[in-house]
């Protein structure tokens, strides 16, 4: 939905087991985290605008939570360090850009919670099982879907605009 990014694949990142599975990375024993791996254009979209997008669409002050869910909406199954917000940078920029960010958040704001994102080197990438994939364009109607992802995507069309790719196939 965003211009400039080429893909966006579902996995599990931050562990030391092999290929894991999502029932062993649900586990919270493989040291994994549920991440999505984003590969994009900095021509037309910035790290800087990715993180900004990152932090204003989830609670970053959640700790081993799924950062998407809402006190309303927890599963039992959404608590663990495998729901933890994280941020596997690729480069020693991405580290110092995103660690700078989370202290520009953090000094903003400091009657609030601290922001828990991690923010660790890239290691590895373990692509999730297929059914992970286009999850929510097979799943509109699942209640995960209209609770959490639907005001998700509301908020990033909303406050995000001028970074949105184009319905017609161009960027904006």
């Amino acid at each position: 939905m965003l211009k400039g990014i080429i893909s966006v694949i579902p996995g599990y990142s931050g562990g030391d087991k092999e290929k894991p599975s999502y029932e062993e990375v649900s586990s919270g024993k493989t040291g994994h985290a549920e991440v999505v791996k984003i590969e994009f254009n900095p021509s037309q979209i910035s790290f800087h605008d990715l993180l900004t997008v990152f932090f204003g669409t989830h609670d970053p002050t959640i700790n081993m939570r799924e950062p998407a869910r809402t006190e309303r909406y927890v599963r039992a199954g959404d608590v663990g360090p495998q729901y933890r917000s994280a941020i596997f940078y690729t480069t020693e920029e991405q580290k110092i850009e995103a660690e700078k960010f989370i202290n520009e958040i953090n000094d903003s704001n400091s009657a609030g919670a601290p922001v828990v994102t991690e923010v660790s080197a890239f290691k590895n990438f373990f692509e999730a099982e297929d059914y992970h994939k286009d999850f929510y364009a097979k799943n509109k109607k699942y209640p995960y879907c209209e609770v959490i992802i639907n005001p998700k995507l509301e908020k990033v069309q909303k406050n995000f605009t001028q970074l949105l790719a184009q319905t017609d196939g161009t960027m904006k």
